[in-house]
């Protein structure tokens, strides 16, 4: 299976880092139906977290936030790779960036467990063309 190179657009809420909030966003998501391609978190201050969301269809997300009254901040754009699972796999694209230029802001992946990864991205905005560009976007 090739690897599948795409833009993808996020939302993110800024919620108190306690026990149970991701829980309570996700929650609400789920009883919205909202189908989530990822979801990264990460602390962004004292007793902050920020959890950004990529949704299937960001119109759920959008609603299902409003009706639970979570402020979200987007969308903003992040490259998403998936693919077949193997050694080095992600080298290439690393590279393809790296000549052009383009330092890597962020980044989180994981293998699937059935012979699969997925790959998120980011990259600053000033560089997401020249960054769309190296990745064949």
């Amino acid at each position: 299976m090739p690897v599948r190179v795409q833009v993808a657009e996020y939302y993110y809420a800024v919620v108190e880092d306690k026990p149970g909030e991701a829980r309570r966003l996700l929650g609400f998501c789920s009883a919205h139906g909202v189908d989530l391609m990822n979801v990264t978190s990460f602390p962004v201050g004292k007793g902050q977290a920020q959890i950004d969301l990529f949704p299937k269809d960001a119109d759920k997300l959008k609603q299902a936030a409003s009706e639970a009254a979570i402020h979200l901040v987007g969308p903003k754009k992040a490259f998403l790779l998936q693919g077949a699972d193997r050694p080095g796999v992600l080298v290439d694209y690393l590279l393809r960036l790296a000549y052009a230029g383009v330092d890597i802001y962020a980044s989180n992946g994981t293998a699937d467990g059935r012979g699969g990864f997925g790959f998120v991205l980011w990259v600053r905005p000033e560089d997401f063309e020249k960054a769309s560009k190296a990745l064949g976007i």
